[in-house]
């Protein structure tokens, strides 16, 4: 039987930092991950010899890239380590740091992801078995197949996976670190060239670079640097799963992160209901509408329905991806997941400007990566 979070010491989020999400450049991963770590320690008020362990998550970039970046801050002797875990390298990474501060081996510890596309290749293509598929399906294959039977059984059209992007798009307008910064009608998302299925290219997210930061701490790290509470989300629950044999095999994505979720509030002894906002693996707009109907945040085949109706807008019932989500944020992978706790952090202070969700005060990041893994965290403001 596994301990939840809560068995151990409390963990809080006090610094949260971004380098834009973008198109590739000629900018190195090391300027892209300081600045994020920069601002993170700056939104912190510490310095940073005052960090007692740190985890780099990334997916393309090569052996030991954490120490070249970091001793820019200074050479402390601290213990580093690489994570990486997919799509869900990022939150691995944070739920690294957070085990590290809950155990009481460090006080404060920095979670940081960066990237820059390169052509990857999956691990499963090199275990020495054949498949039917082989290389004929991709991932916006995958998730178009999965539209068109979601359609099937709610009766959703294309239109409504459109919406998706309409509202999480229209977010990221007003997100300063995301990668899409216009919002788009629902008529200009429906008539790009299809990708395929229902699936048009702004119903399908960016993979460009960039970088994200948080910094953990202890109860004894916010007394000893006078850290406000209301400044400091409390870390509820840090939970992972990996995949089972699902009877539907078409699934996965869905079967998984509702038992993920429903781990997750139960360590967290948190109820659906009770989430301000939610920051999901949206790489495609279907997956919305499939992860709510799991989260428990509507009734099975009704996200359509509850989507157009602005109960998961900024200001609806509960605000999902208010950063824009991968669609708008953009999803470099590495990063990815603590973009995320970056987003909720500022939506639990009332610091996300122009996007600020009214009266947040429970919010959950869930993250997929291909293998298949989920990672789920659920923060509060106690305050």
């Amino acid at each position: 039987m596994r301990n939840a979070l809560s068995a151990l010491r409390p963990v809080y989020v006090i610094g949260v930092g971004n380098h834009r999400y973008q198109r590739r450049s000629q900018t190195s991963y090391v300027e892209l991950g300081l600045t994020a770590v920069r601002a993170a320690l700056a939104d912190a008020g510490i310095a940073w010899p005052a960090v007692e362990s740190a985890y780099l998550a990334s997916t393309q970039l090569d052996m030991s890239p954490a120490r070249p970046m970091l001793r820019h801050l200074g050479c402390t002797g601290i213990p580093m380590q690489q994570v990486e875990n997919a799509s869900a390298s990022g939150s691995t990474a944070f739920r690294n740091a957070v085990m590290d501060v809950a155990a009481g081996m460090s006080e404060i510890s920095l979670a940081v992801g960066v990237d820059k596309p390169r052509s990857l290749t999956l691990g499963q293509t090199h275990n020495g078995l054949d498949s039917l598929e082989r290389d004929r399906v991709s991932p916006f294959t995958h998730f178009a197949l999965l539209a068109e039977k979601y359609a099937a059984e709610s009766g959703a059209t294309a239109a409504d996976f459109a919406r998706v992007a309409v509202k999480n798009l229209g977010n990221g307008a007003r997100n300063p670190w995301a990668h899409r910064q216009q919002a788009y009608s629902l008529e200009e998302i429906m008539g790009g060239d299809p990708v395929a299925g229902f699936l048009t290219p702004l119903q399908c997210c960016p993979v460009g670079e960039g970088a994200a930061a948080v910094l953990v701490a202890s109860e004894q790290a916010l007394r000893r640097y006078g850290i406000e509470p209301p400044r400091a989300p409390r870390v509820l629950n840090s939970t992972a799963r990996s995949e089972r044999l699902y009877p539907d095999a078409t699934g996965w994505d869905a079967a998984l992160t509702q038992e993920t979720v429903l781990q997750a509030y139960a360590e967290a002894d948190v109820r659906p209901e009770q989430l301000d906002i939610v920051e999901m693996h949206d790489a495609f707009t279907v997956e919305e509408l499939l992860y709510v109907e799991q989260m428990g945040l509507c009734a099975p085949g009704t996200a359509a329905a509850e989507l157009r109706s602005g109960a998961f807008d900024i200001g609806g019932r509960v605000a999902v991806s208010p950063s824009g989500g991968l669609l708008a944020m953009g999803h470099p992978l590495g990063p990815t997941g603590l973009g995320q706790i970056c987003e909720i952090t500022r939506q639990l202070r009332g610091e996300a400007q122009g996007r600020q969700h009214p009266g947040a005060r429970t919010a959950m990041a869930q993250m997929l990566g291909a293998g298949a893994v989920c990672v789920v965290h659920i923060l509060r403001n106690e305050t």
